[in-house]
Order: C-alpha cells, then sequence, then structure tokens
C-alpha cells in the first residue's frame, strides 16, 4: 500500500469509527442516566470527572512516543526504535504507578472534604474515584502500544478497537438496567475498569505478537539519554495542552463572573460543538503524522514540508467543509438538537468553530515542529500566546463589550496564531512563508469563500423544512467543485483519478 493510500484508508477508518462511537456514546448516556439516577449520574460526573483532567496528560504522551518512533522509523534504526519503546514504556509504568499511589492516597480527603457528596453516598463515590484513577493508570500504560500503532500506521485496528469499546459501553449500558441486587454506580464504575484492561490486552498482545521492536521491558534498557529525550518532549506537549485548557477554563470563569450561569450553559454547549467536529480534522491529522516525522528521520526535509501543507490544508478545507453550513444554519440545527436553545449559544457556537476553522489554516507546521524536534521556543511562544485571549476577553468584558462580540476576541488569537505558526517556523526551521502561503493559503481561499456564500444564500433566501439538510448538501457540492477547481495540484487531480479507476475494477 502507497503512503496516499494509507492517508486514505486510515482517514476513513478513523471517519467511521468516530461516527459510530458518538451514535453508541448518545444512546449509552441516555441508557446511563436512566439507570443510574440524575442524583447517581451527578456523582459519577463530578468525581469521575476530578480525575478526568489529567488525562489530557495521556495525548502528551502518546504524541511524544509516537514522534520518536515515528522519526526513527524513517532513519531504519530499528535497534534504537525497541529501544525507545522499552524505555517509553518504562517511563509510563512509573508514571501510572506514581499516580495510583498519589491520587489513590487523595482519594479519601477529596471524596469526604473537597466534594459535595450527598450523605449516604460517600462509599459508593469513592469506588468509583478509585475506579477512575485505576483507569487513568491503565490509560498511561497503554499509551506506547497506541503510539506504536500511530507509528506503524496501523489506524484500522486502532478504530476496531475504539469500536469495540463503544460497544461494551452500550452493554454495560443496558446491564445496568437489568440489575437491581448491586450498587449500580459502583458496579458501572467496576465494569468501566474492565473495558480499560480490555484495551490495554488489545493493544499490547497484538503487538508483541505483530511488532518485532515491542517486547517486555528490562532494567538493563534503562538508557537516561532516552529518558531526557521523551521526558523533555512531553513535558513540553503537556504545556501545550495545559495552556489550551486554561485558555478554555479561563473563558468560562470570566464568564462566569462578569454574566449568567445560562452564558456559561451556552459556553458549555458551544465547546461541545466544537468538539463534537474536531474529529475531523484530526482524523487527516493522525494520518499524515506518521509520514511527517518518518520524512524528516530520512532527511528528506522538502517531503516533510510538502506532507505539512497538505495536512494543513486538507485539514482547513475538511473542517470548513461541515463547519460553514453549520455557522450558518446554527440556530435551526440547535431549536432540533436541543429544543430549548439557552442565550447566546448561537453566538457562540458560531464564534468557536471559525476559531477552529482558522487554527487548522497552518496546524500542518506543528506537525512539523514535532518533526524537526526543536519544541521549547515554539510551544513557548505560540501556546502562551493563546492564553492572551483570557485578557482580550477580561478588557472587552471589563469595558461593557456584550459577552457575544468579546468572544471575537477568541476568533481573532486563534487567526493570528496560524500566521504567528509561519514566523515561527521561519526562524526554528527555516521554511519559507511565501511557498507555504501560495500552497496552502491561496489555494483555500475561494473554496472558503464560495462556501461562505452558499451558506449565506441558502439561509437567509431560502424557507425549507429542515432547511439546513439543503444547505449542507449545497455547501459540501460547491465546496467540492471548488476544491477541485482551485486548490488540488495536478498531482493530486491525477492520483484522485487513478484512485477512482483502480477501485471500479
Amino acid at each position: 500500500m502507497t503512503a496516499a493510500q494509507r492517508i486514505i484508508v486510515n482517514t476513513t477508518a478513523q471517519y467511521t469509527r468516530t461516527i459510530i462511537n458518538v451514535c453508541l456514546s448518545l444512546y449509552s448516556t441516555r441508557l446511563i442516566l436512566a439507570a443510574l439516577g440524575q442524583n447517581d449520574f451527578g456523582i459519577y460526573s463530578v468525581v469521575a470527572g476530578v480525575v478526568a483532567m489529567l488525562a489530557f496528560v495521556t495525548n502528551a504522551l502518546v504524541t511524544t512516543t509516537q514522534r520518536f518512533l515515528s522519526f526513527n522509523y524513517g532513519k531504519g534504526e530499528m535497534q534504537y526504535v525497541s529501544r525507545i519503546f522499552s524505555n517509553s514504556l518504562l517511563l509510563h509504568l512509573l508514571i501510572g504507578a506514581g499516580v495510583l499511589v498519589v491520587l489513590g492516597a487523595l482519594g479519601y480527603p477529596i471524596v469526604h472534604s473537597v466534594l459535595n457528596i450527598e450523605d449516604g453516598r460517600e462509599s459508593a463515590a469513592l469506588y468509583v474515584y478509585l475506579a477512575a484513577v485505576l483507569m487513568l493508570t491503565l490509560t498511561f500504560i497503554t499509551a506506547p502500544y497506541r503510539a506504536l500503532f500511530i507509528a506503524r500506521e496501523n489506524i484500522v485496528y486502532i478504530s476496531i478497537i475504539d469500536v469495540l469499546d463503544g460497544i461494551l459501553r452500550l452493554l454495560i449500558a443496558v446491564f445496568l438496567t437489568y440489575i437491581s441486587s448491586f450498587d449500580r454506580l459502583v458496579t458501572y464504575s467496576m465494569l468501566l475498569v474492565g473495558i480499560s484492561v480490555f484495551n490495554l490486552l488489545a493493544f499490547a498482545l497484538y503487538a508483541m505478537k505483530n511488532f518485532p521492536e515491542c517486547r517486555h521491558p528490562h532494567w538493563s534498557d534503562w538508557d537516561r539519554g532516552i529518558l531526557k529525550e521523551l521526558s523533555g518532549f512531553a513535558g513540553w506537549t503537556v504545556y501545550s495542552s495545559g495552556c489550551v485548557i486554561v485558555r478554555n477554563q479561563g473563558i468560562a470563569v470570566l464568564i462566569n463572573i462578569f454574566c449568567s450561569t445560562i452564558a456559561n450553559a451556552a459556553y458549555g454547549i458551544a465547546q461541545q460543538v466544537s468538539g463534537a467536529v474536531a474529529f475531523i480534522s484530526a482524523s487527516i491529522i493522525n494520518a499524515i503524522n506518521p509520514q511527517i516525522m518518518s520524512a524528516e528521520g530520512q532527511g528528506n526535509r522538502k517531503h516533510m514540508i510538502q506532507l505539512a501543507e497538505y495536512e494543513s490544508k486538507y485539514a482547513f478545507l475538511l473542517l470548513s467543509l461541515i463547519s460553514i453550513p453549520l455557522i450558518f444554519e446554527m440556530d435551526s440545527i440547535l431549536q432540533l438538537w436541543l429544543g430549548e436553545v439557552p442565550m447566546y449559544t448561537v453566538s457562540f457556537c458560531q464564534l468557536m468553530l471559525l476559531a477552529a476553522v482558522f487554527d487548522q489554516l497552518t496546524i500542518g507546521l506543528t506537525s512539523a515542529n514535532q518533526a524537526i524536534g526543536k519544541i521549547k521556543v515554539y510551544t513557548l511562544w505560540f501556546y502562551s500566546f493563546k492564553l492572551i485571549t483570557i485578557l482580550g476577553i477580561w478588557l472587552c468584558l471589563q469595558s461593557g463589550v456584550p459577552v457575544a462580540a468579546s468572544l471575537w476576541c477568541y476568533v481573532i488569537i486563534e487567526l493570528l496564531g496560524s500566521v504567528m505558526r509561519m514566523i515561527l517556523m521561519k526562524h526554528q526551521a527555516d521554511i519559507a512563508i511565501y511557498p507555504f502561503v501560495k500552497h496552502v493559503c491561496y489555494r483555500v481561499i475561494m473554496p472558503f469563500v464560495s462556501m461562505a456564500v452558499t451558506g449565506y444564500l441558502c439561509s437567509t433566501y431560502l424557507e425549507l423544512s429542515y432547511r439546513f439538510l439543503f444547505t449542507l448538501v449545497m455547501t459540501v457540492l460547491v465546496g467540492g467543485v471548488m476544491i477541485w477547481l482551485t486548490s488540488l495540484d495536478s498531482s493530486e487531480k491525477q492520483y484522485i483519478h487513478d484512485f477512482i479507476h483502480r477501485n471500479r475494477k
């Protein structure tokens, strides 16, 4: 299978996985809420949420391990790849053990003194807390195996396991509706731990059987140099994720201080909507990232930059295809979904989707920076810059600017951040700005404008039942035509033509 074919297959697998899991999750949540009741469901949400705040570290660890594995796959140093994986697994085992001991010891005071748990349910809440800590620990240990599959570009297997995860969660939800002799909240928590064990075994056993570089770690493999590299890279990756979380939560706090809880509800819904469509660009990024790292490992900087350009262009266009019709039809979609839509929700959702689209414009340069490995200066400047959003919104709200208008600071900072990526990578890796603008920015302008005009015309001048469906179809059709005419170069068109022709046979 060629590199381009792997990108298509892996992207399709992730799309399919996400759509299936979203449907499974929506139905599972409904069953769990009915089985546990609002009080116990609330207990699980708040207790597990305390632990889940650390879950973003897992993504940083996966990104770190995958980068070093892919980079050295490109160099062809399989012996060194094996040592990287072994040291990564040792590091994750130590982190997992530390998390288990520290958070486990804090369980009793957190549940009994910090959280507001109704009388008589403290014991069950403690079981939930400990189960959440155990799941987080297992997730840390699973991270290097998951990174190995991504580096190997075996996204299909990851997607299969993720779908099985969703099916198991649905089966647990159905099972809970039939039991009455056990505490349902405690049972639910313990069964979720079982799913985490299943995930670990599914990845570890397959990897040990099929990937020669995957073996049990030995203390003799301990390499301070490798561990220092992994820890340093992971630390800055955690910092980048932390800045995004602080930015998002900081906005929520400001909205809470200056506005009503209704505005907070609107912001929460907007984050859900933005997160729900983020999988579109994430699918492309996860499919191309391993090849970007591998190209840099091979010393082929030119090809690495080309892949980064493709990643930026495709991520921006695919997210635009979905986000633009949603932006123009947000009011009717929210009415259909929520029934009663909180004030500000429409504006918040529209602005956060627009900000997400602008962020994708140069997203490939972040992958390029990770491939090169010089992430300290890039991460410190770029992700710290995102925190300015909090200051901008605070100044607006302090000056009496309406909260919906204040959120334009979020959009502007994300757009400026995309420009900032190009400047940083010019200084960090001597990646020329004009060729990137020519190959990416110029090629997405016409599709973006044409989709925006189509969305505006459909939403403004048409009066139809379920008009949002017509707007979606028309925007995608117009966008698809313009992408073919203006965004794709001759080699990309030829590849698509050949791919379709091969699959017709």
